[in-house]
């Protein structure tokens, strides 16, 4: 006697549904789904949460449903390889066809797997994320994220309703990396990943740690990629960038906030191609070699200034897609003006959408909130010591410079990654290893960011914003230093701003804020920096700070000007500064454009970019920016008369500068020089053309063989109110 086939598929289903894997499906639990679902021997399982029935080709083969569950078995489904098509019908009736993603092997490679838990798999963000491809002929998206601690990880997005049950993914091994090959699915797609705790088993909905697009805030899914389709155009940049000797070259940079610098006249942001031919023509015309850009990663909130970065590989969606991005830096490349990145390491935000807990458990943070959460931000830490951790920071940064040639990072917050006990108090903070305030892994990590950088794309910069006396910041890694170009100066800019915040009367008291910087000048590769932090929160503009009247305001910030660009030292100004904004920058609104109306402000806004050209055509001003000889002093005692003077040289070229902080003008007052001859005024902040009071020495000057200051030949001149001189011999 023959039993029923119904009998025996029941059977056979029963026996399916008591499996521990099956049940561990239909409860959203299963770690492996490739253990269950795709080819097994003749039986091929297809899993389908909304399906009611399934049919297998073209020839419509029927799926044996395995109880009321949307999981369905078939046989003979095709040679490997072929993928047929599964067609299936919903519960409302509807009718679908698509093609199953476990009939395809892992898409991932072991050296891959390997590298990245090493932590030195720098194109990282090539593995894991989303990224269209086609696999045996069949087009989709490979999908992968890292989730050590995770029971099930899940793709969602408008391909599946958002629904967890449909798409687990596969994990490789003690890798922690999932991963999951979606036919079908292609640029456009919107998608996030769902993660089951496998300690508490709660669910997380999170944007891709690697995604390379993400929706216009507030929405936060990321988005699938197409391939960038920009055709680059600055080859000849990149080929000179190269041999690029910057330790003796001018650098001036413009630093900016893309969502505040313009607007259109309705409010809203103009996209990265208009700002590309605005900010490219804004900055050439001002002569900076460089701009520098406000954290652009993605962000949540506007009001963080893109400091609370979620997404670390893509380009904010506020002004466009990444091709726009390319094209952005690809013109101003064009143009000769070099882009720098702020690039945020040092922390990021708890966002329940992004990388807080992304697993369930501290992953990408620290474990222990001692080590692990910023208590003044109300942040979270980057674990350092963690391989994958220190991989995703590096492939980010190498992402940036590789794939949209950025051509340089200023790395934020770098005191802060330093020191364990930074801004917290005792007790609060735990030591290494050795018992020591150092932050040996973070240490570790910026050494490998930096040989990176500059071992892989010569001729990019890495700057630190770093406050305190750590030693050889700007000193190469084979010395002991974290190897960055420069760093920030901003024991120079506090001095200097705190000096020039005084009463002109009360400098006197307060000469050594001047000429203190110059003790510790050469240390290291100092970056003179008037940035974003100085003109918000209440501190006011630029303009703002400086005493006096409506004239003397203007006057103070000239000098000012002046001081900074024949200091030893690269440059940085913030925008507005350039044209003396009167109001503090906020974020939420354009720059003032229309107070270039003024004569005063179009005075600050011409001096400018006469700085920036005499510091880029005098060799003097920046062919030893770096290095003792390139300045001596003529005079740093003067506080009397609140007068400083110096000599900045490159071999035999040789400017001196003259500064009155003083609104008294000082008429044949006496300075030794070098060299005897003529001297002629190549810059006088005083200038009418500045919209100054025009004082100052038309005519060439005659130095006389009368020793002072030790030079052994002196020069008299007239020194302008609240204006600096920038003098230089003739030269037969």
């Amino acid at each position: 006697m023959h039993r029923s086939p119904d009998l025996d598929h029941a059977a056979a289903d029963a026996a399916l549904l008591a499996r521990d894997d099956v049940r561990r499906l239909l409860d959203s639990r299963l770690h492996d789904p490739f253990t269950l679902l795709g080819r097994h021997g003749e039986e091929t399982r297809l899993w389908r949460p909304w399906a009611v029935a399934a049919w297998v080709g073209a020839e419509r083969v029927p799926a044996r449903r395995v109880g009321t569950s949307g999981l369905f078995v078939v046989r003979h489904y095709g040679a490997p390889g072929s993928h047929p098509e599964v067609h299936w019908r919903d519960v409302a009736g509807t009718m679908h066809c698509d093609i199953d993603p476990y009939d395809f092997p892992p898409q991932i490679g072991d050296l891959d797997l390997h590298l990245f838990g090493e932590g030195r798999h720098r194109h990282a963000y090539r593995m894991l994320g989303a990224h269209t491809c086609t696999v045996d002929g069949i087009a989709g998206t490979r999908f992968a994220t890292w989730a050590p601690n995770a029971e099930r990880v899940s793709v969602v997005g408008d391909f599946n309703q958002w629904d967890g049950r449909c798409h687990p993914m596969r994990v490789r091994g003690a890798s922690g990396v999932w991963e999951l090959f979606l036919p079908g699915v292609g640029p456009g797609a919107l998608y996030r990943f769902e993660l089951r705790s496998r300690h508490d088993g709660s669910l997380q909905l999170k944007a891709d740690p690697y995604g390379q697009q993400f929706e216009r805030r507030p929405h936060t899914a990321s988005i699938v990629t197409a391939p960038p389709a920009h055709a680059w155009q600055d080859s000849e940049w990149m080929e000179r960038r190269r041999e690029w000797d910057w330790l003796h070259a001018p650098v001036s940079v413009y630093e900016l906030h893309l969502g505040s610098w313009q607007r259109r006249e309705d409010g809203e942001f103009l996209d990265y191609r208009e700002l590309a031919h605005r900010v490219a023509e804004h900055a050439l015309w001002l002569g900076f070699t460089h701009i520098e850009l406000m954290p652009v990663t993605e962000h949540p909130l506007d009001a963080s200034w893109g400091y609370q970065a979620t997404g670390y590989f893509a380009p904010t969606s506020r002004f466009g897609s990444p091709d726009d991005f390319r094209y952005f830096v690809d013109h101003c490349h064009q143009r000769g003006i070099g882009v720098l990145l702020d690039w945020v390491p040092a922390h990021f935000p708890r966002d329940a959408h992004a990388l807080a807990r992304f697993d369930g458990t501290p992953l990408y943070e620290h474990a222990d909130p001692r080590r692990g959460e910023h208590r003044d931000w109300g942040t979270l830490i980057y674990d350092f010591g963690r391989n994958e951790v220190r991989n995703f920071l590096l492939a980010s940064a190498n992402c940036w410079l590789e794939e949209f040639h950025i051509d340089g990072l200023r790395v934020d917050a770098v005191a802060s990654m330093l020191y364990l006990d930074y801004s917290r108090e005792p007790g609060d903070w735990t030591p290494n290893v050795h018992g020591g305030r150092e932050n040996l892994e973070a240490m570790q990590f910026l050494r490998e960011l930096n040989e990176l950088t500059h071992g892989e794309h010569p001729g990019t910069l890495t700057i630190a914003e770093e406050s305190t006396a750590w030693p050889q910041v700007t000193r190469p890694v084979w010395l002991g230093g974290p190897g960055f170009s420069m760093k920030w100066d901003i024991g120079w800019m506090h001095d200097t701003l705190g000096y020039m915040a005084h009463d002109p009367v009360h400098r006197v008291y307060h000469h050594p804020e001047l000429t203190f910087g110059l003790l510790y000048a050469f240390t290291e590769n100092f970056l003179l920096p008037f940035s974003h932090d100085e003109v918000v929160h209440g501190k006011g503009s630029m303009l703002g700070k400086m005493p006096g009247d409506d004239w003397q305001r203007f006057a103070n910030l000239r000098l000012l000007y002046l001081y900074q660009y024949t200091y030893p030292g690269a440059k940085l100004m913030f925008m507005g500064g350039e044209f003396a904004q009167g109001r503090e920058w906020n974020h939420a609104q354009a720059l003032e454009w229309a107070a270039l109306e003024g004569e005063r402000e179009r005075g600050v806004f011409a001096l400018v970019r006469d700085l920036n050209h005499l510091y880029r055509d005098q060799s003097a001003l920046h062919g030893h920016g770096f290095e003792q000889q390139g300045f001596e002093w003529i005079d740093c005692h003067d506080a009397t008369q609140s007068v400083i003077s110096y000599l900045r040289r490159a071999g035999d070229e040789c400017c001196v500068v003259v500064l009155n902080f003083t609104p008294v003008p000082r008429r044949g007052y006496r300075i030794g020089v070098p060299e005897g001859g003529s001297y002629r005024e190549l810059l006088n902040t005083d200038s009418r053309y500045y919209a100054g009071s025009d004082l100052g020495n038309g005519a060439p000057l005659a130095a006389v063989a009368e020793p002072l200051m030790g030079r052994p030949f002196s020069l008299g001149i007239t020194l302008p109110p609240l204006a600096g001189l920038v003098l230089q011999r003739e030269r037969s």
